[in-house]
């Protein structure tokens, strides 16, 4: 295929355009208070409010007390590192996901309530689970061998192990739902009521719910999984074992954009520019995990749906109301079974929790004569399982534009890079269209970053340090809203 024309639609660039807190917007404002922080910590820099991180919670809670459901809303740690938010989560009720054993020694540090603690680490050693069992902290079992570890571990302290049983295989539109994680469905009612408990092989196991996590955000997949989980339970209830909790995992959409036409135009000349039919959107024309043979277009991006109408508590309550066959809802039929209902939210209870600024170290062009700008951070600080972070960043411009000359001309158009020494060490993927040329020491800020970009990938080659991360509070009212700055010297110390 010949190289698309470069200047055909050039002035196209789709905008993304972010949906930003008014915490964000006053910080960013705040010249004075963020020179100090990049003076003091250096750059990248990680932002986070704890303010709605607790409003989203409240927000779950009362769909959850609507519908009539008992509930436990459980933090996936996993998502940020930052131990303020276990701190809020304990202080407001709500609960915390482990996945390591380090996640887990931190919680109970923090005065965690261990009933209000989970164990669903992927991997789980002899350590974590000795602290678990030694806690009374609940484990979701992912297999026989980890059953069989939290059984000898239980007998060398004279404890019982409490136990959920992570299940999957669930039945939608006929296929199987693939996972790696979980016992298969079919087998769970013979593992719990003929393999857990006294008179068995696993005696120190006591069994007190089923938990499932789904790969990817379809509400009705999420209904399906719940529905088959349900009967699962009414078939242990019908040999005599009570199931006390059903944990439907995490997975729950948020809404990063303003304008799902963006989104829509965004999807469209992406797909255009795949098979080129119009100049790149990404660097060396990435499609983000489209598949292009012939000149026909294959299968989705793969990238997270950034633009959704329904997102966190309205995605549960949705779910909620799903009908079953007789036309009664999940909710129903969980309050019915006296079936407490447990999820596992990270990145949705961290929406507008956080953002990331960097400042722009050099411009350059490439071989190909592409500006590039580059940043004083690298991707894996932010990064997540998603093709790229497509929300456009905000920069904030120091001086006067700068004159446009030598090798950083028009167009004004390129790409955020930064200091690991890789070709592919690409902040964002995407082609970013600026008003005019960053200059040295420019800030470029990255909104709603909380979830899963800060930490997830996080890593320090180079032996670079790690970005700061800095808990910000209110600093007053105003109009009736909360208001935050950032001192020149703040008291607050950085979040660990």
């Amino acid at each position: 295929m010949t190289e698309p024309d470069t200047q055909r639609h050039a002035d196209v660039h789709p905008r993304l355009t972010p949906i930003v807190a008014p915490w964000m917007r006053d910080l960013l404002a705040d010249r004075r208070g963020l020179t100090a922080q990049f003076a003091r910590y250096g750059s990248p820099l990680n932002l986070l409010a704890h303010e709605p991180f607790v409003e989203n919670y409240q927000r779950y809670r009362e769909t959850l007390d609507r519908h009539g459901l008992r509930h436990l809303v459980l933090f996936a740690r996993k998502a940020n590192k930052c131990r303020g938010f276990v701190t809020a989560a304990n202080a407001h009720g709500f609960g915390v996901d482990t996945a390591s054993f380090r996640e887990l020694d931190e919680a109970l540090a923090l005065g965690c309530d261990p009933a209000r603690l989970v164990v669903t680490a992927a991997m789980k050693d002899a350590r974590l689970v000795e602290l678990a069992i030694a806690r009374r902290v609940l484990i979701v079992l992912d297999n026989l061998d980890e059953c069989r570890l939290v059984e000898r571990i239980a007998q060398s302290q004279g404890r019982t192990a409490e136990v959920g049983i992570r299940i999957s295989g669930f039945l939608f539109d006929g296929q199987r739902l693939y996972s790696r994680f979980g016992f298969p469905l079919e087998e769970a009612v013979a593992l719990i009521t003929e393999q857990l408990g006294q008179g068995t092989d696993l005696p120190s196991l006591r069994y007190r719910g089923l938990h499932f996590h789904l790969n990817g955000y379809s509400r009705r997949q999420r209904a399906a999984a719940l529905l088959q989980s349900i009967a699962c339970a009414d078939a242990l209830s019908g040999k005599g074992v009570t199931t006390d909790f059903i944990d439907i995992g995490g997975g729950f959409l948020v809404n990063y954009l303003q304008d799902a036409g963006e989104w829509e135009a965004f999807l469209r000349e992406l797909k255009a520019a795949a098979v080129g039919k119009r100049a790149p959107l990404t660097f060396q024309n990435d499609a983000l995990g489209l598949v292009v043979r012939d000149g026909i277009i294959h299968g989705e991006p793969r990238v997270y749906p950034y633009c959704n109408a329904r997102p966190k508590e309205q995605f549960l309550d949705d779910l909620l109301s799903s009908e079953d066959d007789q036309g009664n809802s999940l909710a129903a039929r969980l309050r019915s079974r006296g079936i407490e209902l447990r999820m596992e939210p990270g990145r949705s209870l961290l929406d507008q929790a956080g953002m990331t600024i960097a400042r722009v170290a050099f411009r350059k062009r490439d071989s190909r004569g592409q500006l590039l700008v580059g940043l004083e951070m690298n991707r894996s600080q932010m990064q997540s399982s998603s093709a790229d972070f497509l929300l456009d960043p905000i920069l904030i411009h120091h001086g006067k534009a700068e004159p446009q000359s030598g090798q950083v001309e028009a167009p004004l158009a390129g790409y955020l890079v930064g200091g690991y020494c890789l070709e592919q060490d690409l902040i964002l993927k995407r082609r970013i269209a600026f008003e005019q040329l960053p200059q040295i020491d420019d800030w470029v800020c990255f909104p709603n970053t909380a979830g899963y970009m800060m930490h997830f990938f996080e890593s320090n080659s180079h032996l670079f340090e790690l970005a700061t991360n800095i808990l910000v509070t209110p600093s007053g009212r105003a109009n009736g809203a909360l208001r935050y700055r950032l001192d020149a010297a703040p008291a607050q110390s950085p979040a660990r």
